[in-house]
């Protein structure tokens, strides 16, 4: 009888793990969780960071336009304002408001610069490396359950194979039992047998083989692979913390870079603020606002008692001109200053307001040479114009100078262009500069009448209309003088008792109607066009004839007539002029001559 081994023995021979591979899987996905939330933290930063800087960009561009509305406008009067110690303290203040806003502005292009630009491309770079050791784990992750299974398939088929190892014994055994079973049945079942044991045995051997490469597998798993793994996505994730710590220290240090510039900026607003003088702002006031008038004397007693004639009292506020003396102007006696609050008569009063009504409709501001204002201003202000005229003049005579530079060029070298080609423009520059040459002979003579340098102009009337003219040579000359500018810049008057008398109660327009124009004393030809922009003066185009009216007194200006209705004062030298003795025969060739 044949005897075989149990296979009872076979199950107890080896010893299989329980092992649980679906706990480690969830320990990645905890560690995806939470590296993903890193990632998260990281861009939601950078999102504060970016929308911090937005809002410094939009604080300092608030600044800017904050400092630039309340700037003081070029060529206006606020520019004039701002020569007070309290306006240039303000306009300090505006300038430094501007540096300060460009503080704010460095501080975004940092920031941008320093953390949202760098954090930005490190997040790309994490979620790269963190995507590579994710998927490191992954793959390790899938080898292990793949031999695992290999296991697992090892170990049913050698518990297969043992279960048909032990049905096959027992048959044998029942057939080597039973007398009636034929001796060729029971070969056949022992062979079947030995068989099944054998399958068994290599079973078991492959299955021990599976079993050991498997605990192979996972003890370098475990103990090699995970550990790796899990090394480097904490060290990732240390990087992450760190980066992030680094940049909210980078955050903190690129507002305190920019402190030292802003505390300068309010140190110079405070300095500024300590430069305000109240004494020199009303200093500057008073020397802008100094007329120049003499107060007044006392005003005489007038006695209405006594039947006898009434006597103007005399005063500061009618000293004649020129120490009592004075020109006779319609039968009058005297010529004294128009303090601006004092009224001495109708016909006066009516000229003022009328030649101030005319300036103001041509010039806008005033009259050319400043009379409406006192005169201490009046100085000012034609010392201004002249010193603007002049550097008019300089910079007509540096474009001349560079002109002829350029001509000298082209003479010497031809083929880098034509020399006259400058000429026209040559020639326009010098008219030009004579022009405000002109210009500057005209308020320096102003305003050495205003200084005291030079004797006031009695001869020389104002450039007005010819209503106020007489019809006869000593008419012109005393009726233009009825507003003139004393040598310190104040008005004078002529006007005797007997005149104030005769002046009757209408309207100052009504009072000239009946004045006939002054008579032609010659004719004259414009050598150059000239635009009478200001008051008192006529425009003329090159080559017109003329009539003269009234010569050149000395002051450069010559006083002629187109028609009836136009007639005003040109430049002397802008014309060529022909006198002649008998007016009346003058008068009827230039009108053939027009028509």
């Amino acid at each position: 009888m044949v005897s075989l081994p149990q296979p009872s023995l076979l199950h107890s021979a080896v010893t299989v793990p329980c092992l649980c591979c679906r706990k480690g899987k969830d320990q990645f996905d905890n560690l995806e969780k939470h590296t993903q939330w890193g990632i998260d933290v990281l861009e939601k930063y950078i999102k504060f960071v970016k929308e911090r800087t937005e809002i410094e960009l939009s604080y300092a561009k608030q600044l800017r336009n904050l400092s630039k509305k309340y700037q003081p406008k070029k060529n206006s009067k606020e520019e004039e304002e701002y020569r007070y110690t309290s306006t240039r303290a303000f306009l300090a203040t505006l300038n430094e408001m501007n540096d300060y806003a460009g503080q704010h502005e460095v501080i975004s292009e940092n920031m941008t610069s320093l953390i949202t630009a760098e954090l930005t491309r490190y997040v790309q770079e994490l979620k790269q490396e963190r995507k590579s050791h994710f998927h490191d784990g992954r793959k390790a992750q899938q080898h292990i359950e793949t031999c695992w299974k290999q296991l697992e398939a090892s170990k049913r088929r050698f518990e297969r194979d043992c279960k048909e190892a032990d049905r096959a014994q027992q048959y044998f055994e029942k057939m080597d039992a039973d007398i009636n079973v034929t001796k060729a049945d029971v070969e056949k079942a022992r062979q079947q047998a030995q068989l099944r044991h054998q399958m068994a045995e290599d079973s078991k051997a492959e299955y021990s083989s599976t079993l050991q490469k498997f605990n192979s597998e996972q003890h370098e798993h475990y103990y090699t692979h995970i550990p790796n793994i899990f090394q480097k996505i904490q060290e990732m994730e240390e990087r992450r913390i760190v980066r992030i710590g680094e940049s909210m220290k980078t955050f903190a240090e690129v507002d305190r870079q920019v402190i030292p510039i802003i505390g300068k900026c309010l140190d110079e607003i405070t300095k500024a603020a300590e430069s305000v003088d109240h004494k020199n702002d009303s200093q500057m006031v008073i020397e802008a606002f100094k007329s120049g008038f003499e107060p007044p004397g006392d005003v005489d007693f007038e006695d209405f008692t006594q039947p006898m004639k009434r006597t103007v009292s005399e005063s500061s506020l009618s000293n004649s001109r020129g120490d009592g003396k004075s020109e006779p102007k319609f039968g009058s006696k005297s010529k004294g200053k128009l303090w601006p609050f004092i009224k001495k008569n109708k016909l006066s009063l009516k000229l003022i307001n009328l030649n101030t009504q005319v300036w103001s409709l041509i010039e806008g501001a005033g009259p050319e040479d400043f009379s409406n204002l006192p005169p201490e201003q009046r100085r000012k202000k034609l010392q201004q114009k002249v010193d603007e005229l002049n550097r008019d003049i300089q910079k007509e005579m540096d474009s001349r100078d560079a002109l002829t530079k350029m001509k000298d060029v082209y003479i010497k070298n031809p083929q880098m262009g034509d020399a006259a080609s400058v000429d026209h423009r040559l020639a326009e520059l010098g008219q030009n500069i004579e022009k405000l040459r002109l210009e500057v002979q005209k308020f320096e003579g102003w305003l050495a009448e205003v200084e005291g340098r030079l004797p006031a102009r009695s001869e020389q009337p104002r450039r007005q209309s010819g209503v106020y003219e007489a019809q006869n040579a000593s008419g012109v000359n005393s009726c233009a003088q009825d507003r003139e500018s004393s040598p310190d810049g104040s008005y004078t008057e002529e006007q005797s008792q007997e005149t104030e008398m005769k002046v009757p109660a209408t309207d100052f327009d009504d009072e000239f109607d009946d004045e006939e124009p002054l008579p032609t004393i010659g004719t004259c030809k414009a050598l150059y066009t000239f635009e009478g922009q200001n008051e008192g003066t006529i425009s003329v185009a090159e080559g017109e004839m003329l009539y003269v009216i009234e010569e050149d007194k000395g002051d450069g200006w010559t006083r002629i007539r187109r028609n009836e209705d136009e007639e005003g004062y040109v430049p002397t030298s802008y014309v060529e002029v022909y006198l002649d003795k008998n007016a009346k025969d003058v008068h009827k060739p230039l009108q053939k001559i027009s028509e």
